[in-house]
């Protein structure tokens, strides 16, 4: 990895918005040499005060040009003499988020978008490629300017460029997927719902927030964030109930009204899905077994009411922590939380044989299903180490069973689309274990709708009356 940028920029007035572009410069260089998008864009942003518009274009910025790489480096290709992969990566990628800007940025004029990658140049130890710099993204805005004379930002942003005539190549070169991704894409869905999958892949999240209905209402939520001037919505569909969902750009959540009370908490719709689907009581035991960082968890300790026991088991105890504070922010009492691999808990807790009315087993996946929330995900993930998952995913499968009652119920999820992971991985399972039966598979596909894509599986196990009885 090269060096890093300076740390600010000179204060005069050429320098006028090369702050937010130098830090997202830093977090492609950091992502590029192994950095996570999210920890790398934290750390920048503690380290200048920007002010709101400044940080949010940052980001913008930032996770745009990570989600778009494949996209971006093919117009590298075919502008320059160089191929994308063998320039100089401050170069590279500087690159990248002026042509971000010109094919994306709504709220960015091309001629700012031009200048201020050609002043970067100059002022970090580039000022002899900074007329490479201006000549290459001057020569794309001509390109897309010669073909529409207008054209929108973010539509069609590969019109310009040769498109590959295989299917599979073309859908990853215009939506930016990995080549096996888009591959899978075409055998598992039609070739419009892959457009659509590849679509929802780059659209930036809106914010999600579950309202925690032991301490207000979604209307009384929504009327103290409508008299605080923020866009919010509750959106529709079954296990949304207590979905908010806020528009436009937010700033720091903790500062909405209803957080220090614990009136709510983030959590994506399609997340927020998966906790009813295992119909907890109040007064029974529960165990999430992957359970940090806790989102669902506290789902479940709100649909019981805070009445019976939640066992929030998961290997890292530093996460879990994160869970125990989100949770007592909340006012939940009823949840425990114990750091231990969950395929192991058989053994090391033999007490709680058969002691659960109901697991859910929320398993490490490949999030296949939220590229959009995780940047720089499609760029990690590859075909072999979702091989890998699938037999950590049945292993946990079944280290869990001796822990669940006769009769108990236990629901499978993951936040991937992959059936390796998903319907294939359940079908072995119960082809395996006969005396367990299906009550329920959904799977939601990035594309169909507003959220990400989860899977979820509900399994009864063998033995006494129902989910309802206790042991």
């Amino acid at each position: 990895m090269s060096a890093p940028l300076p740390p600010h920029l000179p204060a005069d007035r050429a320098a006028i918005g090369l702050e937010p572009r130098r830090l997202a410069w830093q977090v492609l260089l950091a992502v590029a040499g192994g950095a996570y998008a999210d920890l790398a864009l934290e750390r920048e942003l503690q380290r200048c005060d920007l002010p709101p518009a400044d940080r949010a274009l940052a980001t913008e910025l930032a996770y745009g040009a990570i989600r778009q790489r494949r996209l971006l480096d093919a117009w590298l290709d075919a502008l320059g003499r160089v191929p994308a992969a063998r320039q100089p990566p401050k170069l590279r990628w500087l690159l990248h988020l002026g042509a971000y800007q010109l094919l994306f940025s709504r709220g960015v004029p091309a001629a700012a978008a031009v200048s201020t990658s050609v002043e970067l140049a100059k002022r970090t130890g580039l000022a002899r490629l900074a007329p490479v710099v201006n000549g290459m993204l001057r020569q794309l805005l001509r390109r897309r300017q010669e073909l529409v004379p207008a054209p929108e930002p973010g539509v069609e942003p590969w019109r310009g460029l040769p498109l590959p005539e295989n299917a599979a190549a073309s859908l990853a070169l215009r939506h930016s997927l990995p080549p096996w991704l888009a591959e899978l894409l075409l055998q598992w869905l039609p070739s419009e719902r892959a457009e659509a999958f590849g679509r929802a892949c780059n659209q930036p999240p809106h914010l999600d927030l579950r309202v925690n209905r032991l301490r207000g209402s979604r209307e009384a939520l929504l009327g103290h964030l409508a008299a605080a001037a923020v866009a919010a919505e509750p959106p529709m569909g079954e296990g949304l109930e207590q979905a908010i969902t806020l528009r436009g750009r937010v700033g720091d959540p903790r500062q909405l009204p209803g957080y220090a009370e614990g009136r709510w908490c983030v959590q994506d719709r399609s997340a927020q899905r998966i906790a009813p689907l295992l119909d907890p009581r109040p007064g029974e035991r529960l165990l999430d077994a992957c359970a940090a960082p806790g989102g669902k968890s506290t789902h479940l300790a709100e649909l019981m009411e805070d009445q019976g026991e939640v066992w929030a088991v998961d290997r890292s105890a530093g996460r879990l922590q994160r869970l125990e504070r989100n949770a007592a922010r909340l006012g939940l009492r009823c949840i425990q939380s114990l750091a231990a691999d969950a395929a192991e808990l058989a053994a090391l807790r033999p007490d709680w044989h058969g002691r659960f009315d109901r697991v859910l087993l929320d398993v490490p996946c490949s999030g296949l299903g939220t590229l959009a929330r995780h940047a720089d995900a499609r760029w990690r993930i590859e075909p072999a180490a979702v091989a890998e998952l699938a037999v950590l995913q049945r292993r946990l499968l079944e280290g869990v069973l001796p822990l669940l009652r006769p009769g108990g119920v236990l629901l499978y999820a993951t936040c991937t689309v992959h059936p390796a992971e998903n319907g294939e991985l359940i079908d072995a399972f119960l082809a395996d274990h006969p005396g367990w039966r299906q009550e329920l598979r959904q799977q939601w596909w990035p594309g169909d709708g507003e959220g990400d894509g989860f899977f979820a599986a509900r399994l009864l196990a063998p033995g006494a009356a129902g989910p309802s009885a206790r042991a």
